[in-house]
């Protein structure tokens, strides 16, 4: 963020911003915030430059990976084809990814059975290592477990369902020669 303001002002630019809010330290331009001790006299956040603003949830990190030149011309293609530019149209299909819901009703229903066998077997496992050591299971474990068995459930439930399909493929291009058996 910081080095991508100084190449996108200019230092024309960057020297009219001094004065509200853009500060150079360590060779890098950044944009200051008042402390908390600070009174704050603009109920507004400061701004860098015309439309260009501090806000919460401002977009700070970077996700990076390496590609070749024949895949970039394919995501270039793509995305401007949906008339976005580059990190527009992958962040929207890295964050429609990351937020997808189950694609069917089966999907759901081996994402539950997979909750449930996940709680099941940890719970047996917690209560019986419990026991060992005289004590009881307590509370805070049970929703630990669940909590976790929520937080994977969908992500096993697609590894189970890709499972399948590549044993499907598989004894396909074997022509069933297996009799049905993995």
């Amino acid at each position: 963020m910081h080095s991508y303001l100084a190449l996108r002002c200019g230092q024309a630019g960057l020297d009219g911003l001094r004065g509200r809010g853009l500060g150079f330290s360590s060779g890098k331009y950044y944009l200051s915030t008042p402390s908390p001790s600070t009174p704050q006299t603009d109920p507004k956040p400061r701004t860098a430059s015309a439309g260009v603003e501090e806000k919460p949830g401002f977009r700070t990190k970077t996700v990076a990976t390496r590609i070749t030149p024949e895949e970039l011309r394919e995501v270039e293609t793509a995305a401007e084809r949906e008339g976005k530019t580059l990190a527009e149209w992958l962040r929207d299909l890295a964050l429609k990814a990351a937020r997808q819901r189950p694609a069917d009703p089966m999907e759901l229903l081996l994402a539950e059975q997979s909750a449930t066998r996940y709680m099941l077997l940890n719970l047996f496992h917690a209560t019986a290592q419990a026991n060992a050591d005289g004590k009881h299971l307590l509370a805070e474990s049970v929703l630990k477990i669940r909590d976790q068995a929520n937080a994977r459930k969908l992500a096993d439930a697609r590894k189970m369902l890709e499972s399948f399909h590549a044993q499907e493929i598989q004894e396909g291009q074997n022509g069933g020669q297996n009799g049905g058996q993995p």
